[in-house]
């Protein structure tokens, strides 16, 4: 039976008067792609995760592939990525001709198991993607121990991390470079967009030129710069990944709203904490001492004394009103990987399972106590 109470979606933007405003400003200046407003989303991104350089791109998948592009990963080079993580993270490996090894995660956080990492690791690994799953960071000591001293890359898929903190670091500051989506499913979003960060000035150059066609001069200086004549040298084979002002404007007053929104959604979260609790079936989230979660998304985990499978699950909440969906999926399933890589889910069986049994519950800034509790009480009825 369907609920009559309003839909409580499980993710919704939040958008203002302040957001018009800053469209309306770039659409009456006339320039309307990679600009002033460009650079100024950036230099805030910068200055809140607490590193020299930050690049807007068209989404977190561009600014993976950028990275790995300025890491110079290639055809023959091996990319440790966790199995459980949205396709992307894997796929960008795929685009660079070079392969991804999949390894399997840690069953509390849903992140990257450092012990997976010292196993796979090899004399052809060129670069590792940990990703800060929903919110919370991968445990970047445990990795780069893992590593072992070796040369590699390492470059943080921080898609659903902005915000988020590490022992008193910022996401997108703890490896070579960091990236993060602007989603609508994320914090904070421009509808789609992305940012590569680096603390790097070499691989900062890079990814500068990489992202505008491989042009040696900025589209700023073309076009407002003292020669009107002078074009661009392309000594490199780039991308368009360039962002537009009219997303950066959006997405440049969310990110002054960035602190506020999280602190909102732990109230969120602490609260379904406290109301999962009665629940013996269902696992909240973990939260490690020293870590700032980001709360992109509020994940749980259905254990096997459920009165329902998570499937049913999902169908009961939908038809009282309330959405929900599963945490992410096993890439290592997926039929792309399977008919080219040969991967086999039952080799991770951690991601197998998270895949099957997480739930990732409503949680963003619309959201009220009362919101909550709905949630907790439709759970409690199963």
């Amino acid at each position: 039976m369907s609920s009559s109470l309003p839909t409580l979606p499980i993710a919704k933007p939040v958008m203002g008067a302040e957001e018009l405003e800053a469209v309306r400003q770039v659409l009456e200046s006339g320039w309307l792609t990679q600009g002033p407003w460009v650079r100024k989303l950036e230099t805030a991104f910068a200055e809140r995760h607490d590193v020299k350089h930050a690049f807007a791109t068209t989404s977190c998948t561009t600014a993976l592939h950028l990275a790995l592009v300025a890491a110079g990963i290639g055809p023959g080079d091996e990319v440790i990525v966790p199995a459980f993580t949205w396709v992307a993270t894997a796929n960008v490996v795929m685009h660079c001709g070079a392969t991804p090894v999949f390894v399997d995660i840690l069953p509390a956080s849903y992140n990257i198991d450092p012990k997976a990492v010292s196993r796979a690791v090899s004399a052809r690994t060129k670069a590792i993607i940990p990703v800060h799953l929903f919110g919370l960071a991968a445990d970047m000591d445990a990795i780069n121990d893992a590593l072992g001293g070796r040369q590699v890359t390492v470059i943080e898929d921080a898609a659903c991390a902005a915000g988020a903190g590490y022992h008193g670091q910022a996401a997108g500051s703890l490896g070579h470079m960091g990236c993060f989506s602007l989603h609508p499913r994320k914090s904070i979003t421009c509808g789609e967009g992305g940012v590569v960060t680096t603390n790097d000035d070499r691989l900062a150059g890079l990814l500068d030129v990489y992202r505008n066609h491989g042009a040696s001069i900025s589209e700023e200086v073309r076009h407002r710069g003292p020669k009107p004549y002078e074009l661009p040298e392309f000594e490199v084979f780039g991308f368009n990944y360039r962002m537009t002002d009219i997303q950066a404007a959006v997405a440049s007053v969310q990110l002054q709203k960035l602190d506020r929104f999280i602190a909102e959604r732990e109230v969120l979260a602490d609260r379904l904490d406290q109301g999962l609790s009665r629940i013996d079936w269902i696992k909240p989230p973990t939260r490690p001492q020293g870590y700032v979660h980001a709360w992109q998304a509020y994940v749980a985990m259905v254990a096997d004394n459920a009165p329902l499978s998570r499937n049913e699950i999902l169908l009961r909440l939908q038809e009282k009103g309330i959405g929900s969906r599963p945490g992410t999926h096993s890439v290592v399933g997926l039929a792309a990987y399977r008919k080219r890589l040969g991967t086999d889910p039952a080799d991770f069986p951690v991601a197998t399972r998270a895949e099957a049994q997480t739930i990732a519950l409503p949680l963003h800034n619309h959201m009220g106590p009362a919101d909550v509790d709905r949630v907790v009480a439709a759970l409690e009825e199963m």
